[in-house]
C-alpha cells in the first residue's frame, strides 16, 4: 500500500472479499493496512523493506500457509533476477506455488511442479506495465490486471 491518502482500487476490494486467504507478499507500509484487510478476509503475509518497524517486527520473513490443499511459500525480496526462480523452489521445495514481491513486477510462471508469481501492486506499479493482482483457484495462478 502506497503510504498517503490513495485507496485499493475498488476491482481489488471486490476480489479480496470474495477470497478464502489474502496473501501479502509484503511492503504492507503499516499496521493499519494489514487491519483493513484483515477485516475483508483472513490474511498471510510477511514483511517487505517498505514496512513500518513495528510490522517488521510482527511479520516473518518467510512463511508457508496451505488453502484450499493447496500449498504457499510466501517472501518478499526473492534477490536477483538470474536464478531467481530456481531460488524459490529450493526455498520452498514442497509448494505449489511461490508467491514473491519486491520488484512489483507480476509473474506467473512454471518452475518444475511448482507455480511461482509475482502478483505485482494494484496501487503501486512503479516498472511494471499495470497494476495487478494474482488470483489461485484450484491451484493455478492467474494475473488480474487492474484498471
Amino acid at each position: 500500500m502506497p503510504r498517503g491518502s490513495r485507496a485499493l482500487p475498488a476491482a481489488c476490494l471486490q476480489v479480496l472479499r470474495s477470497s478464502s486467504l489474502i496473501v501479502h507478499v509484503g511492503d504492507l507500509t503499516a499496521s493499519s493496512v494489514l487491519r483493513d484487510l484483515e477485516a475483508l478476509a483472513p490474511v498471510a503475509a510477511v514483511r517487505g523493506n517498505m514496512d513500518a518497524p513495528d510490522l517488521r517486527s510482527r511479520l516473518p520473513e518467510r512463511l508457508v500457509v496451505e488453502a484450499e490443499g493447496v500449498r504457499i511459500g510466501i517472501v518478499h525480496d526473492a534477490g536477483p533476477g538470474p536464478g531467481r526462480h530456481e531460488r524459490l523452489v529450493g526455498w520452498f521445495p514442497d509448494c505449489d506455488v511461490v508467491a514473491y514481491g519486491h520488484t512489483h513486477v507480476p509473474e506467473v510462471a512454471r518452475a518444475g511442479a511448482a507455480w511461482v508469481v509475482n502478483p505485482g501492486s494494484p496501487t503501486e506499479r512503479r516498472r511494471a506495465a499495470f497494476h495487478a493482482l494474482a488470483v489461485v483457484r484450484d491451484g493455478v495462478p492467474e494475473l488480474v490486471v487492474l484498471a
